[in-house]
């Protein structure tokens, strides 16, 4: 369980993870580093946010509080946000416990740069956040629209 961001943590396993288990592996793109990018707590009160690695980019979600789904390692968790329901895969890592992803990019060979890959995963928590449905609210000062121009129609 996280009680504050757990951004350094995550990073500081994968870092190990990349320099380690991965290391020299085909599938790791030169240009990326590892990188935990816009975490924060969701409605659930769980940790979400994106992850950076030399071979994929990630969704991660992280327990917040004691209330996290029991589910064993390897098998399938479905988890709601503002913009849909997405399937994440239930994970353990020892110095993390028990922590959910969802696949974004895996391999991420076509990122030319760490920047583009950070900007995507960015891209993605940000759109995961968000419903894709809600209609825009309209701005204060703006005049009513007259029904020729709902139509589409000029004045």
């Amino acid at each position: 369980m996280w009680s504050q961001d757990p951004s350094t943590a995550i990073a500081d396993v994968f870092a190990d993870i990349a320099a380690t288990r991965m290391a020299g592996l085909p599938i790791c793109n030169p240009a990326l580093v590892v990188e935990a990018i816009g975490f924060r707590l969701a409605e659930t009160g769980h940790w979400v946010g994106a992850l950076v690695t030399p071979w994929a980019i990630n969704l991660l979600c992280l327990p917040g509080h004691a209330d996290w789904p029991a589910a064993l390692a390897g098998s399938h968790y479905d988890w709601s946000f503002p913009s849909g329901v997405y399937e994440f895969i239930v994970a353990d890592e020892d110095r993390l416990g028990r922590y959910h992803l969802c696949s974004l990019f895996s391999p991420a060979g076509e990122f030319v740069s760490h920047e583009q890959a950070r900007l995507t995963a960015l891209a993605a928590i940000t759109a995961l956040f968000n419903d894709p449905l809600a209609v825009p609210a309209a701005p204060v000062d703006a005049a009513p629209a007259s029904r020729r121009a709902f139509l589409g129609l000029r004045g």
